[in-house]
């Protein structure tokens, strides 16, 4: 299952390259680029509560073969429409907001299938594998992405990603489910309510959620400034570009692979905070350098320590969540670690333009470390007993 989800995931990665070069080619827009980024990535933030009902009603394994059908279908279309010249930048827009609608179900599903699909005392071994394939495919998809468009275009990179959703699809059928799907209230708007209450009475499950909203809204996007970085502050261009980027792939394929390490809660719940200082301290630094091969050093620590962040996060809230209850948790996972980013892509466009791109990382570090010391002043209170929750 996992072999074939990565080659979707080199698809996924060809497709958004595509996208993103085929909008520019039609429309010569960044505004555009914005709104394409933008409509993929917000209903994950509008929709999370609801996906996670939807995940924890039925089985998370069925949820996963729908959305994977569903994502192949939109590929297809996508790529039937640009091999025949019909496509226009409306059907993009609006088949970008339809694959931003299923990932939205997809993403929540995906966590907890990975808590059902081998034995419980290997969380982190999943989580890392899980976090090493998407790292991998952000390398590797693009890459071939520029190979196939410069030959055969764009409906190729759509063409191929649709076709490696089978891949992923067919291993899904025979996989085995360790745990039991519980059944919730008869109402989806109850179970929306229940989640809620769920998580904001849920100690130390709230904390840990309140700063991944933080981090994701304002660290994450540090990686829209690169381009004005590398132009204006390394003296770089595309070729700095490409490198910093690729550094920071690497840094975060890093960080994954070092998740494997078996870890109880506790131990999780003082880790949090410290990775998110060391990627708070990453980006103060990588704002200060003026000369790129130290700027290639720090953003693969501040990538590094990012993955371990958000990778110990997701851990911790799988693992903590009761089992019925768990689509909802990893449903607000979701909203933070995808929706809030274009929000904060926003803010960070505007902070960039105003105080220029090094100062605007330089104050996404010392937030992201505000929130981590706000974060650790509050561990005593609920570090050493069990996760207390009400519903």
């Amino acid at each position: 299952m996992f072999s074939g989800q990565g080659l979707s995931l080199i698809g996924t990665w060809m497709t958004r390259v595509a996208v993103g070069w085929m909008v520019f080619r039609l429309t010569g827009s960044a505004w555009m680029l914005g709104l394409i980024g933008f409509t993929g990535q917000i209903p994950s933030l509008l929709l999370g509560p609801f996906a996670g009902a939807i995940v924890d009603r039925w089985s998370s394994r069925r949820v996963l073969i729908l959305t994977q059908m569903f994502s192949m279908i939109q590929a297809f279309i996508l790529a039937g429409l640009t091999l025949f010249n019909f496509i226009q930048i409306w059907h993009i827009v609006f088949l970008s907001l339809v694959r931003g609608i299923i990932n939205a179900i997809d993403a929540p599903a995906r966590e907890t299938l990975l808590m059902e699909i081998a034995e419980p005392e290997a969380p982190a071994r999943k989580t890392s594998l899980n976090s090493a394939l998407v790292n991998a495919a952000r390398l590797i998809g693009p890459s071939i992405a520029g190979l196939v468009i410069a030959v055969s275009g764009e409906a190729y990179c759509f063409l191929i990603d649709g076709l490696s959703y089978m891949a992923a699809i067919l291993p899904l059928f025979g996989i085995k489910i360790y745990t039991a799907k519980k059944r919730c209230a008869s109402n989806l708007f109850r179970d929306v309510i229940d989640g809620w209450v769920y998580v904001s009475g849920c100690l130390p499950l709230r904390p840990v959620l309140i700063l991944m909203l933080v981090v994701c809204m304002i660290g994450m996007p540090f990686t829209i400034l690169l381009p004005l970085f590398a132009s204006s502050i390394v003296n770089g261009g595309p070729h700095a570009l490409g490198i910093l980027l690729s550094a920071s792939g690497c840094g975060a394929l890093a960080g994954a692979l070092c998740l494997g390490r078996r870890c109880d809660t506790d131990c999780l719940l003082r880790t949090i905070p410290f990775s998110a200082v060391s990627f708070g301290a990453g980006l103060i630094a990588f704002s200060r350098v003026t000369l790129l091969l130290p700027a290639i050093g720090f953003i693969f620590v501040t990538s590094f320590s990012m993955m371990q962040y958000l990778g110990r996060s997701s851990m911790f809230l799988k693992t903590s969540a009761d089992e019925s209850i768990r689509g909802r948790v990893m449903s607000y996972y979701t909203m933070a670690f995808m929706g809030m980013p274009p929000v904060g892509c926003l803010l960070a466009g505007s902070l960039a333009a105003n105080v220029g791109s090094s100062s605007a990382l330089l104050y996404s570090g010392v937030i992201c470390i505000a929130g981590a010391i706000l974060f650790v002043l509050r561990l005593p209170r609920f570090a050493f007993s069990p996760v207390v929750c009400s519903q």
